[in-house]
């Protein structure tokens, strides 16, 4: 028996905490695990962002990433909403929409920054993923 999408919200309780570099941790431990993700961007800078936050961060560490591209690579980051390929099983969420098909994924999680209209836009994806008969975890981080 197949078993649903994990959701996880994670919740960045103070507003100096930085979503790119949790994303980087997050990613990176989601790769040590085995997974294949895709880190799915509002646009290009954001993307830019965490793509050169990658080459750096957590400290000491490598995370092997691509921007838009190698299919095989772990970590894959992009901007198009609606094109996650079957081989990324966890996808890590930075846009305001929800995550199309998530009950296809094994996990998924949802960053959810400080900023009051980021959290608004979260709030609607969690009632989104609960309506697709998910059950959405929420964490606070801080």
């Amino acid at each position: 028996m197949e078993t649903a999408c994990q959701v996880d919200f994670y919740v960045l309780a103070r507003p100096t905490q930085s979503p790119g570099q949790f994303v980087c941790r997050l990613a990176m431990m989601a790769w040590e695990q085995g997974h294949r993700i895709l880190v799915r961007t509002e646009n290009d800078e954001e993307a830019d962002r965490i793509n050169e936050l990658m080459w750096d961060y957590p400290p000491g560490r490598f995370l092997p990433h691509d921007r838009d591209g190698d299919e095989h690579s772990p970590v894959c980051i992009t901007t198009r909403a609606g094109d996650i390929p079957a081989h990324r099983n966890l996808v890590i969420n930075l846009c305001t929409e929800p995550v199309p098909q998530p009950e296809r994924l094994k996990r998924l999680c949802e960053i959810v920054p400080a900023e009051p209209a980021q959290r608004t836009a979260s709030r609607d994806k969690f009632r989104t993923y609960r309506d697709l008969g998910l059950s959405p975890e929420t964490h606070t981080i801080g």
